[in-house]
Protein backbone atom coordinates (compact mmCIF):
# COMPACT_ATOMS: atom_id res chain seq x y z
CA UNK A 1 0.00 0.00 0.00
CA UNK A 2 1.25 3.56 -1.50
CA UNK A 3 1.89 6.50 0.94
CA UNK A 4 -1.50 8.25 3.03
CA UNK A 5 -2.22 11.07 4.33
CA UNK A 6 -3.63 11.81 7.51
CA UNK A 7 -7.12 11.71 5.94
CA UNK A 8 -6.27 8.30 4.71
CA UNK A 9 -6.03 8.66 1.47
CA UNK A 10 -3.21 7.97 -0.95
CA UNK A 11 -0.52 9.64 -1.71
CA UNK A 12 -1.29 12.43 -4.63
CA UNK A 13 -5.67 12.10 -3.94
CA UNK A 14 -6.20 14.34 -1.41
CA UNK A 15 -4.74 17.69 -2.47
CA UNK A 16 -5.07 19.73 1.38
CA UNK A 17 -1.97 17.23 1.91
CA UNK A 18 -0.49 17.04 -1.70
CA UNK A 19 -1.00 20.17 -3.04
CA UNK A 20 0.21 20.20 -6.70
CA UNK A 21 3.07 22.70 -7.52
CA UNK A 22 2.40 25.99 -8.57
CA UNK A 23 4.30 26.46 -11.99
CA UNK A 24 7.15 29.08 -12.43
CA UNK A 25 5.66 31.48 -14.82
CA UNK A 26 8.19 33.19 -17.50
CA UNK A 27 7.88 36.98 -17.55
CA UNK A 28 9.12 37.86 -20.58
CA UNK A 29 10.53 41.93 -20.93
CA UNK A 30 8.98 43.33 -24.31
CA UNK A 31 11.21 46.45 -24.84
CA UNK A 32 9.12 47.49 -27.44
CA UNK A 33 5.31 46.80 -27.97
CA UNK A 34 4.56 45.59 -31.31
CA UNK A 35 1.39 45.87 -33.26
CA UNK A 36 0.29 42.86 -35.21
CA UNK A 37 -3.07 41.95 -37.35
CA UNK A 38 -5.31 38.95 -36.79
CA UNK A 39 -4.33 36.66 -39.42
CA UNK A 40 -7.32 35.78 -41.60
CA UNK A 41 -7.84 32.21 -41.80
CA UNK A 42 -9.60 29.99 -45.14
CA UNK A 43 -11.18 26.34 -44.76
CA UNK A 44 -9.27 26.33 -48.47
CA UNK A 45 -6.09 27.50 -47.15
CA UNK A 46 -3.42 24.64 -46.63
CA UNK A 47 -2.87 23.78 -42.97
CA UNK A 48 0.63 22.58 -42.09
CA UNK A 49 0.72 18.90 -40.74
CA UNK A 50 0.05 17.83 -37.53
CA UNK A 51 3.69 16.38 -35.88
CA UNK A 52 3.75 12.84 -35.99
CA UNK A 53 4.08 12.34 -31.90
CA UNK A 54 0.50 13.91 -32.04
CA UNK A 55 -1.13 11.92 -34.10
CA UNK A 56 -0.32 8.87 -32.29
CA UNK A 57 -1.21 9.89 -28.45
CA UNK A 58 -1.61 6.61 -26.41
CA UNK A 59 -4.75 5.20 -25.58
CA UNK A 60 -6.57 6.47 -22.17
CA UNK A 61 -6.26 3.30 -19.67
CA UNK A 62 -9.61 3.13 -18.34
CA UNK A 63 -9.22 0.78 -15.87
CA UNK A 64 -7.96 3.23 -13.15
CA UNK A 65 -11.14 4.89 -13.42
CA UNK A 66 -12.93 5.45 -10.27
CA UNK A 67 -16.95 5.05 -10.15
CA UNK A 68 -18.67 6.39 -6.90
CA UNK A 69 -21.62 4.92 -5.11
CA UNK A 70 -23.35 7.96 -3.28
CA UNK A 71 -25.87 6.53 0.08
CA UNK A 72 -27.23 7.36 3.35
CA UNK A 73 -25.10 6.55 6.48
CA UNK A 74 -28.60 4.87 7.83
CA UNK A 75 -28.15 2.33 4.57
CA UNK A 76 -24.60 1.31 5.21
CA UNK A 77 -24.93 -1.12 8.17
CA UNK A 78 -27.80 -2.93 6.05
CA UNK A 79 -25.54 -2.89 2.63
CA UNK A 80 -22.22 -4.62 4.70
CA UNK A 81 -24.63 -7.37 6.39
CA UNK A 82 -25.90 -8.25 3.12
CA UNK A 83 -22.37 -7.80 1.22
CA UNK A 84 -23.57 -6.09 -1.96
CA UNK A 85 -24.97 -3.29 -3.17
CA UNK A 86 -28.29 -4.35 -4.48
CA UNK A 87 -29.98 -3.15 -7.97
CA UNK A 88 -33.41 -1.33 -7.13
CA UNK A 89 -35.45 -4.20 -9.85
CA UNK A 90 -33.73 -7.08 -7.60
CA UNK A 91 -36.16 -9.44 -6.06
CA UNK A 92 -33.61 -10.65 -3.62
CA UNK A 93 -33.97 -7.74 -1.36
CA UNK A 94 -35.02 -8.50 2.33
CA UNK A 95 -35.70 -4.68 3.33
CA UNK A 96 -35.60 -1.67 1.28
CA UNK A 97 -32.92 0.98 2.20
CA UNK A 98 -33.81 2.83 5.45
CA UNK A 99 -33.21 6.38 3.46
CA UNK A 100 -34.30 6.66 -0.38
CA UNK A 101 -32.43 8.93 -2.25
CA UNK A 102 -34.05 8.96 -5.17
CA UNK A 103 -37.51 10.15 -6.20
CA UNK A 104 -40.36 7.33 -7.11
CA UNK A 105 -40.86 8.98 -10.16
CA UNK A 106 -37.07 8.27 -10.98
CA UNK A 107 -37.27 4.70 -9.56
CA UNK A 108 -40.35 4.50 -11.86
CA UNK A 109 -38.81 5.74 -14.89
CA UNK A 110 -35.78 3.46 -14.56
CA UNK A 111 -37.69 0.61 -14.14
CA UNK A 112 -39.11 1.19 -17.66
CA UNK A 113 -36.28 2.22 -19.94
CA UNK A 114 -34.55 -1.02 -21.57
CA UNK A 115 -30.69 -0.76 -21.90
CA UNK A 116 -30.37 -3.18 -24.72
CA UNK A 117 -32.03 -4.62 -27.56
CA UNK A 118 -30.54 -7.93 -26.38
CA UNK A 119 -32.87 -8.58 -23.67
CA UNK A 120 -35.36 -6.73 -21.79
CA UNK A 121 -33.24 -5.79 -18.54
CA UNK A 122 -34.04 -2.25 -17.65
CA UNK A 123 -31.53 0.54 -15.87
CA UNK A 124 -33.43 -0.32 -12.19
CA UNK A 125 -31.68 -4.04 -13.21
CA UNK A 126 -28.04 -2.23 -12.67
CA UNK A 127 -26.23 -0.58 -9.45
CA UNK A 128 -25.91 2.45 -10.71
CA UNK A 129 -21.89 4.85 -10.23
CA UNK A 130 -20.93 7.90 -10.87
CA UNK A 131 -17.66 8.31 -12.48
CA UNK A 132 -17.34 11.82 -10.50
CA UNK A 133 -17.23 12.64 -7.38
CA UNK A 134 -19.11 15.96 -8.38
CA UNK A 135 -21.53 14.10 -10.51
CA UNK A 136 -24.52 16.09 -11.11
CA UNK A 137 -27.12 14.22 -8.75
CA UNK A 138 -24.67 14.48 -5.95
CA UNK A 139 -23.71 18.07 -6.20
CA UNK A 140 -28.14 18.65 -6.10
CA UNK A 141 -28.02 16.83 -2.83
CA UNK A 142 -25.28 18.57 -0.80
CA UNK A 143 -26.33 21.81 -2.21
CA UNK A 144 -30.06 20.90 -1.24
CA UNK A 145 -31.24 21.87 -5.33
CA UNK A 146 -34.98 21.13 -5.84
CA UNK A 147 -34.29 18.13 -8.27
CA UNK A 148 -36.92 16.01 -9.70
CA UNK A 149 -34.68 13.10 -9.27
CA UNK A 150 -34.61 13.16 -5.42
CA UNK A 151 -36.59 12.04 -3.04
CA UNK A 152 -38.32 14.20 -0.41
CA UNK A 153 -36.83 12.22 2.62
CA UNK A 154 -33.33 13.41 1.74
CA UNK A 155 -34.47 17.52 2.17
CA UNK A 156 -33.40 17.86 6.30
CA UNK A 157 -29.88 15.49 5.62
CA UNK A 158 -26.90 17.51 5.46
CA UNK A 159 -23.77 16.38 3.17
CA UNK A 160 -22.36 14.81 5.79
CA UNK A 161 -24.92 12.33 6.07
CA UNK A 162 -23.65 10.26 3.44
CA UNK A 163 -21.02 8.18 2.82
CA UNK A 164 -18.93 7.78 -1.01
CA UNK A 165 -18.15 4.18 -1.40
CA UNK A 166 -15.14 3.88 -3.84
CA UNK A 167 -13.90 1.31 -6.75
CA UNK A 168 -12.70 1.13 -9.93
CA UNK A 169 -13.49 0.17 -13.33
CA UNK A 170 -11.08 -2.20 -13.29
CA UNK A 171 -11.83 -3.96 -9.94
CA UNK A 172 -15.42 -4.46 -11.32
CA UNK A 173 -14.22 -6.39 -14.69
CA UNK A 174 -11.71 -8.24 -13.05
CA UNK A 175 -15.04 -9.48 -11.35
CA UNK A 176 -16.33 -10.56 -14.20
CA UNK A 177 -16.41 -13.32 -16.97
CA UNK A 178 -15.68 -11.28 -20.13
CA UNK A 179 -17.70 -13.80 -21.96
CA UNK A 180 -20.62 -13.49 -19.69
CA UNK A 181 -20.52 -9.55 -19.99
CA UNK A 182 -20.88 -9.65 -23.40
CA UNK A 183 -23.43 -12.08 -23.48
CA UNK A 184 -25.85 -10.54 -20.86
CA UNK A 185 -24.44 -6.80 -20.93
CA UNK A 186 -23.24 -7.16 -17.23
CA UNK A 187 -21.57 -4.04 -17.23
CA UNK A 188 -23.22 -0.92 -18.99
CA UNK A 189 -21.14 2.68 -19.33
CA UNK A 190 -23.82 5.44 -20.45
CA UNK A 191 -22.91 9.11 -21.80
CA UNK A 192 -25.31 10.72 -19.67
CA UNK A 193 -28.41 10.46 -17.19
CA UNK A 194 -29.44 6.42 -17.42
CA UNK A 195 -33.04 8.00 -17.62
CA UNK A 196 -32.88 10.33 -20.31
CA UNK A 197 -34.43 9.87 -23.30
CA UNK A 198 -31.18 10.54 -25.58
CA UNK A 199 -28.70 8.70 -22.96
CA UNK A 200 -26.73 5.79 -25.26
CA UNK A 201 -25.84 2.72 -23.71
CA UNK A 202 -22.59 0.78 -24.30
CA UNK A 203 -22.94 -2.57 -23.56
CA UNK A 204 -20.31 -4.75 -24.34
CA UNK A 205 -16.60 -3.85 -23.27
CA UNK A 206 -15.29 -2.93 -26.63
CA UNK A 207 -18.43 0.03 -26.64
CA UNK A 208 -17.55 0.88 -23.12
CA UNK A 209 -14.06 1.41 -22.95
CA UNK A 210 -14.55 3.91 -25.68
CA UNK A 211 -17.31 6.02 -24.00
CA UNK A 212 -14.95 6.14 -21.31
CA UNK A 213 -12.09 7.14 -22.70
CA UNK A 214 -14.38 9.72 -24.24
CA UNK A 215 -15.60 11.23 -21.23
CA UNK A 216 -11.67 11.38 -19.52
CA UNK A 217 -10.80 13.08 -22.74
CA UNK A 218 -13.50 15.86 -22.41
CA UNK A 219 -13.30 16.43 -18.53
CA UNK A 220 -14.26 19.89 -18.83
CA UNK A 221 -17.41 18.69 -20.30
CA UNK A 222 -20.67 18.26 -18.15
CA UNK A 223 -21.23 14.90 -19.78
CA UNK A 224 -19.32 12.93 -17.46
CA UNK A 225 -20.67 14.60 -14.16
CA UNK A 226 -24.05 12.76 -15.69
CA UNK A 227 -22.74 9.86 -16.84
CA UNK A 228 -22.95 6.45 -15.17
CA UNK A 229 -21.12 2.97 -14.83
CA UNK A 230 -24.07 0.67 -14.22
CA UNK A 231 -23.24 -3.01 -13.37
CA UNK A 232 -25.84 -6.32 -12.96
CA UNK A 233 -27.76 -7.32 -10.35
CA UNK A 234 -25.56 -6.75 -7.46
CA UNK A 235 -22.04 -5.22 -6.81
CA UNK A 236 -20.04 -7.21 -3.78
CA UNK A 237 -19.14 -5.41 -1.15
CA UNK A 238 -15.71 -6.62 -1.28
CA UNK A 239 -15.06 -4.72 -4.61
CA UNK A 240 -14.93 -1.08 -2.22
CA UNK A 241 -11.19 0.01 -1.70
CA UNK A 242 -12.40 3.30 0.06
CA UNK A 243 -15.70 4.62 1.88
CA UNK A 244 -15.40 8.35 1.45
CA UNK A 245 -16.51 10.54 4.76
CA UNK A 246 -16.84 14.14 4.79
CA UNK A 247 -15.31 14.65 8.50
CA UNK A 248 -14.28 13.18 11.58
CA UNK A 249 -17.08 12.71 13.26
CA UNK A 250 -18.25 11.01 10.21
CA UNK A 251 -15.66 8.91 9.80
CA UNK A 252 -15.67 7.67 13.73
CA UNK A 253 -19.31 6.72 12.93
CA UNK A 254 -18.42 4.52 9.86
CA UNK A 255 -15.43 2.75 11.25
CA UNK A 256 -17.70 1.81 14.27
CA UNK A 257 -20.66 0.19 11.28
CA UNK A 258 -17.26 -1.29 9.42
CA UNK A 259 -15.73 -2.83 12.75
CA UNK A 260 -19.07 -4.37 13.66
CA UNK A 261 -19.20 -6.23 10.44
CA UNK A 262 -17.59 -8.95 8.37
CA UNK A 263 -16.29 -6.62 6.14
CA UNK A 264 -13.11 -4.48 6.57
CA UNK A 265 -12.13 -1.34 4.10
CA UNK A 266 -10.01 2.27 4.11
CA UNK A 267 -12.26 4.70 5.62
CA UNK A 268 -11.34 8.19 4.73
CA UNK A 269 -11.87 12.05 5.35
CA UNK A 270 -11.96 14.11 2.20
CA UNK A 271 -13.97 17.21 2.94
CA UNK A 272 -13.77 18.42 -0.78
CA UNK A 273 -16.30 15.91 -1.71
CA UNK A 274 -18.77 17.07 0.63
CA UNK A 275 -18.11 20.78 0.77
CA UNK A 276 -20.93 22.77 -1.01
CA UNK A 277 -19.94 25.73 -3.89
CA UNK A 278 -18.71 28.66 -2.31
Amino acid sequence: MGEECIHGLDYGLCDACFPKAVPDVAVAVVSKPRVTRPRASSLTSPRKPAAAGSLRNPPVEVGDQRIYHVTHVDNLASILSAGRLLADASETWESRPAVDISSAETRESRRTIVVSDENDASVASYVPFFLSPTSSVWVSVRERVADPRLSDAIREAIPSDYVILVSSVQSVVDAHDADADERDAAIVVTDGDAAHTLTRFATTREAGDRVLRKLRAEEDSVQILAAEYLVKDEFPIELVSLIGVANDRARDAVKAIVKASDYSTRVAVYPPWFMRAE
